[in-house]
């Protein structure tokens, strides 16, 4: 066992299978097990159920933002963890997400998140980062947003339509991104969930551009109905034009 932050630690506690040298050499790995909430981590598994229990660690996200911004002050150690790639537990990737945030360099923030958006395999992850940044630069990070919607990595093309629905709802809105977006063709569970809830969002936010949409009914069965779903749930559509949308259930 070994003594770390006034935590005592013996790998055989941790229920979980452990690399050699995963957690016994590695000081980053070892500090994020002090932060460790096993009850969190039972709670996350469920959530992400296609990654490996083994794989979380198990550490509520407001903690890790923290320990990211502290952590971001080491550069030498950021660049060495940035290079990592890929990293075995979950939080680790949460973690490069959280520290890819702290960049202030649109062109270093656009060129890490290109490069580790790969490795990103599952929704949590995916979800959850977005530079502050890229809102200063929405004409260049839309150049990314056009090739990453189209590649063959699940959550590479979430990720994209995400930023499209927190992003390009508002001001910096253009009809042609509705194209672009309703071209997307998957069978993957994920990629149609956040498709759905881009184009509910736009319902809201942008209804008159997307209403067409919705009534030519050319959009996948799935992401046509989980997308008047999500509307008829949200607050921001009104009762009638939630009576509207039952029309053009597939």
């Amino acid at each position: 066992s070994i003594q770390f932050n006034s935590i005592q630690f013996n790998s055989i506690q941790f229920n979980i299978k452990i690399k050699p040298n995963m957690n016994s050499k590695n000081p980053l790995i070892k500090e994020l097990f002090t932060l460790q909430d096993k009850e969190y981590r039972d709670f996350t598994a469920k959530l992400i159920p296609n990654i490996d229990k083994e794989k979380i660690i198990g550490i509520r996200v407001p903690i890790l933002r923290k320990f990211a911004k502290e952590f971001y002050k080491d550069k030498l150690a950021v660049e060495d963890f940035f290079s990592a790639l890929p990293h075995h537990y979950y939080e680790e990737n949460l973690l490069h997400s959280f520290l890819i945030e702290q960049i202030k360099d649109f062109q270093s923030a656009v060129e890490r998140t290109e490069a580790f958006l790969p490795f990103v395999d599952n929704w949590a992850v995916c979800d959850v980062f977005s530079p502050k940044i890229f809102q200063k630069y929405p004409k260049e990070v839309y150049e990314y947003i056009q090739k990453w919607i189209k590649s063959d990595k699940i959550y590479t093309i979430r990720y994209a339509v995400g930023l499209l629905l927190s992003n390009y709802l508002d001001e910096h809105f253009q009809k042609e991104v509705l194209h672009l977006v309703s071209e997307v063709k998957s069978e993957e569970y994920y990629v149609n969930m956040i498709l759905a809830w881009y184009f509910a969002t736009a319902l809201a936010k942008q209804y008159e551009a997307t209403i067409p949409l919705i009534e030519a009914q050319t959009l996948p069965l799935f992401v046509q109905n989980k997308t008047i779903q999500k509307a008829r749930e949200s607050r921001r559509i009104s009762t009638e034009t939630k009576e509207y949308l039952l029309k053009f259930k597939l």
